[in-house]
């Protein structure tokens, strides 16, 4: 791509007010943990929401959602539409995260059962981090700069790891929230421009629809469909969305921050709207670069190449700086993101239990180290993305998450309603999802398309509809094994379940919300099942 003058000032401009601001916050300093991993627990519900939003849409959604757009796999728009599951992370699941006090998800788990599923629950995640967000946003990283400043795809990964893994380790939830705040409002400045040149580009949103086809606003597709069933998109789908919008501590680590339940939870649903807009600025002008490469005006090789070249053809010089910018900001602030979370469960959750007496000072050298760390993993597991994300990375994000999802989903799930539920039911079911998820990646690194037999066969299952059998079986396990095992005494589970909650709590619950909150959710829930009835072919 080649940037002229006004480009790289609108781009260096940039990187002068995120450095401006995240040095602001490293002269704050941090006093302890609660500082550096939920920035004091003092952050506003705009800040909370544009995290979330800017934690979630990283370089690998910009990048992965193009590409998703111009191949014609728009039924993987459900997993945008997860902004309704958003809203039950404020209105379910917050009011019991924050009435423990606790810094992490695996520590939540420790308080409802017990220090073997805050054990399994912490390596997890992190391996989790590296399999499917701190690996997958280097990669779409290094596609993003090699396309934008023209270096080699490694050096261009490298380079993100290293600029990102800075301000984080330096500044910590702190740095990595009001950074986020700014590169929210940029990405989205940059895509809405693309977008509008895009289909003007095309002659309109008519036009585009004519020259794609039905096929690529179609959200839905039979059930029997062997890449993308309507059953698999929704119900599989709305299995991983629970996992990561409510129990995973790369997004729930952002409402932790808030005061109170009130503004986490206004933080939640402003995050749940921002939420609805990638299928438009992102997903669309995938459909539009496919329409222009068809009429010979745009050349790309693969999918995940889809956004750049959108880039490099629209924008004139000055815009194409200002995108330029906003991709690097959805790297950036997802990159950030896992980093600072990954840091906070090994500190908390790993380090400080094996070491209960560290000083507050020392964990946060540890957190830095732990940053450190999981940004050179990050790195060299890179090389092994090419061959399983098959060119299109958002696919493989969607089926590696729908592997590791539904275990975890259904022990928190069933923890929270569920007050008969058990602590050797919840780590048999977490150990039981390690299995099936670790044969399934295995099976799939081990098959090709001429291989036959039982491992042929259980990789061949649809992703979506793994997702859901498997959720079924871990639900029939937490169930029949707590049925089996003693149950768990009313007073250490009080008010982490809705069957011990007192009156007291319930009290403070109702307080937490206003009407204002209510129609904002319902509002939010019409636009989703809108988009939905919309894109139907």
């Amino acid at each position: 791509m080649t940037f002229q003058t006004l480009d790289w000032i609108v781009l260096v401009g940039y990187f002068i007010v995120l450095l401006g601001v995240a040095w602001w916050v490293v002269r704050q300093r941090d006093k302890n943990t609660e500082d550096y991993f939920l920035a004091g627990r003092n952050v506003g519900w705009f800040v909370i929401g544009a995290s979330i939003f800017a934690s979630n849409i990283g370089s690998e959604h910009v990048v992965g959602l193009a590409g998703t757009g111009a191949a014609g796999n728009m039924p993987l728009a459900h997993y945008e539409l997860h902004a309704w599951i958003v809203l039950l992370l404020g209105w379910l699941f917050l009011p019991f995260y924050m009435r423990s006090g606790v810094f992490t998800m695996p520590e939540f788990l420790e308080k409802r059962f017990d220090s073997r599923s805050r054990w399994f629950l912490s390596i997890f995640s992190i391996l989790g981090y590296i399999l499917t967000k701190v690996s997958v946003t280097i990669y779409a990283g290094g596609i993003v700069i090699s396309n934008l400043l023209g270096l080699d795809f490694m050096t261009s990964a490298l380079l993100t790891v290293l600029v990102t893994g800075l301000y984080t380790i330096l500044g910590g939830m702190r740095a990595v929230v009001y950074t986020e705040a700014i590169q929210t409002v940029i990405l989205i400045i940059g895509a809405f421009i693309i977008t509008i040149l895009g289909l003007n580009a095309v002659g309109g949103w008519a036009e585009l629809k004519a020259a794609a086809g039905p096929g690529h606003f179609n959200m839905w597709r039979p059930s029997s469909d062997p890449d993308f069933p309507w059953t698999g998109m929704v119900i599989g789908g709305t299995i991983v969305g629970i996992w990561y919008w409510c129990t995973d501590q790369y997004i729930v680590q952002r409402t932790l921050a808030a005061a109170d339940i009130k503004i986490g939870r206004r933080g939640a649903i402003f995050g749940a709207y921002l939420k609805v807009l990638p299928i438009f600025i992102f997903l669309v002008p995938g459909i539009i670069a496919y329409v222009l490469k068809e009429q010979g005006v745009l050349s790309y090789e693969k999918s995940d190449e889809v956004f750049p070249a959108l880039v490099q053809y629209l924008l004139p010089t000055g815009l194409r700086g200002l995108v330029a910018a906003g991709l690097m900001a959805a790297l950036m602030s997802s990159l950030a993101s896992v980093f600072n979370s990954s840091s906070t469960l090994f500190t908390v959750d790993i380090f400080k239990k094996l070491y209960p007496e560290t000083s507050e000072k020392r964990l946060l050298t540890i957190g830095k180290i732990a940053t450190s760390i999981v940004m050179v993993v990050g790195f060299l597991w890179v090389p092994f993305l090419e061959e399983l994300s098959k060119g299109t990375l958002y696919t493989y994000l969607q089926s590696v998450q729908a592997y590791i999802a539904p275990p975890i989903t259904a022990v928190f799930l069933l923890g929270i309603l569920w007050k008969r539920m058990t602590s050797t039911a919840a780590i048999t079911t977490l150990l039981t999802g390690l299995v099936f998820a670790a044969a399934r990646i295995i099976a799939e690194l081990s098959v090709d398309e001429n291989s036959v037999g039982l491992m042929a066969d259980f990789a061949s299952i649809n992703f979506a509809h793994l997702a859901i059998f498997l959720f079924i079986i871990y639900i029939f396990i937490g169930v029949v094994v707590s049925l089996f095992t003693q149950a768990p005494s009313e007073e250490k589970i009080s008010g982490l379940t809705f069957g011990t909650l007192t009156e007291e709590q319930k009290a403070s619950a109702k307080n937490s919300y206003t009407i204002l909150d209510i129609v904002a959710s319902i509002m939010l829930i019409a636009v989703v099942i809108g988009v939905m009835v919309y894109f139907t072919g």
